[in-house]
């Protein structure tokens, strides 16, 4: 049986081009054929004989009798593949021939379409955390169709690889080579994207996003069960009200995942950590967590670390903006002695005699080795040692915070 040929028409677009070359070579290989490919001017784009690209495209009366012609849609483009008699002289049932076009131009369009869906997950995680989308069932409408779960409570892993994604190449300097530089940084992104999804042993990479110039996002499920190894055991921290549910166990998890993309990078890596907040609007906040945490900490300790507000120190409250964020700063650190209520009453007596043990053993009618044991417990439950000058600075700032907060919250009764 004469082998005939399918054509297919496509807009000259250098998105149609790439996909006609690709279907082209494809078919050329496998079937041994002679593969034109068109626009809907009747422009070859792709051809297996390289010096008919560019030529209009004629049927004359036998090939139209001939010729098998199979129209293929692509978004809104439409347009035909040709393909010729086989050069082998080998016969193939026309019918085999089609349904194996068709898988290869089923192939080409998938593969043509991932960036474009890539693209569309991270604009969408880059207008869900700067709070650009506000509508919940819009954001889960959106997260379904792009397959990103959004039902574990989450909270931002916001990873600085510029150092790695951006440095230039050999030949890139003298930007001549835009384009190269352009492809090599996307390529350095999907390897480090590929990284963090092995690390974290994610089935795919639908919570990794890019943002661009060397910034990667992950949002991570933070309850125990999603944490993992990085969860103490035993903590039972997965209420959805507290702010700071299992931020330990995420900045455990920030430092492995730090050595990990240190080793398969080489390069400086800096990440931030975001608390968890409720609710998928909660995701901007945890953002703004992160971002502030990384902005500061480079700012005072520089790169290659990882940053969370509360191990920033005294620059947390005095960087951060936010009153709110710093009295839940101030609170989450004091915590540990909401229940001691002896610790609050020496600790707050220790300031207000300017740290003089001896003169806070005497109004406290102790003796200086009860208040020592007393400072020692202090500095074990908060990991703040009041006798230190920037603990001290810390904890007389978290407490004067929450008074702050305590008297607002009294007068608005």
């Amino acid at each position: 049986m004469q082998r005939k040929l399918m054509y297919t028409s496509f807009t000259h677009t250098t998105q149609f081009t790439q996909v006609a070359r690709l279907i082209t070579s494809k078919i050329a290989e496998l079937l041994s054929v002679q593969v034109v490919v068109v626009n809907s001017n009747n422009i070859i784009v792709a051809s297996s004989k390289c010096e008919e690209i560019g030529k209009t495209f004629h049927f004359n009366e036998q090939q139209e009798t001939s010729y098998l012609r199979i129209p293929l849609h692509l978004k809104t483009e439409v347009g035909e593949i040709a393909i010729g008699n086989q050069f082998n002289g080998e016969t193939i049932s026309p019918r085999l021939a089609k349904v194996l076009v068709e898988l290869i131009v089923n192939q080409a369009t998938v593969l043509n379409h991932r960036p474009n869906q890539q693209a569309l997950k991270n604009q969408f995680v880059n207008h869900l955390l700067h709070g650009q989308i506000i509508d919940e069932t819009e954001i889960l409408r959106q997260a379904k169709l792009l397959g990103l779960d959004l039902s574990p409570p989450r909270a931002v892993i916001l990873i600085d690889a510029a150092q790695y994604v951006l440095k230039p190449s050999a030949g890139e300097s003298d930007g001549k080579n835009l384009e190269k530089a352009t492809v090599q940084q996307r390529r350095r992104t999907q390897y480090a994207i590929g990284s963090i999804v092995n690390f974290f042993h994610l089935p795919d990479d639908t919570i990794c996003a890019d943002l661009g110039n060397g910034e990667l996002v992950v949002l991570k499920a933070s309850n125990t069960k999603n944490l993992g190894s990085w969860a103490e055991r035993g903590n039972n921290t997965d209420s959805l009200n507290a702010l700071w549910t299992n931020l330990a166990a995420l900045k455990r998890a920030g430092d492995a995942l730090l050595m990990h993309l240190r080793s398969d990078t080489g390069a400086a890596i800096s990440i931030g950590i975001g608390r968890y907040h409720p609710g998928i609007l909660g995701l901007a906040r945890s953002y703004q967590d992160a971002r502030m945490a990384l902005s500061l900490g480079h700012r005072f300790n520089g790169c290659d670390r990882v940053y969370c507000l509360d191990r920033l120190g005294i620059a947390a409250f005095i960087g951060v903006a936010d009153e709110q964020t710093k009295i839940e700063l101030a609170t989450h650190l004091l915590s540990p002695l909401d229940c001691e209520s002896e610790l609050l009453t020496t600790v707050e007596t220790f300031f207000a005699r300017d740290c003089s043990p001896s003169a806070t053993a005497k109004q406290l009618l102790i003796h200086r080795n009860t208040l020592n044991y007393r400072l020692d417990k202090i500095a074990s439950l908060i990991g703040l040692d009041p006798r230190r000058f920037d603990d001290a600075v810390q904890i007389r700032l978290a407490l004067l915070l929450r008074k702050l907060q305590s008297s607002c919250d009294r007068n608005s009764i």
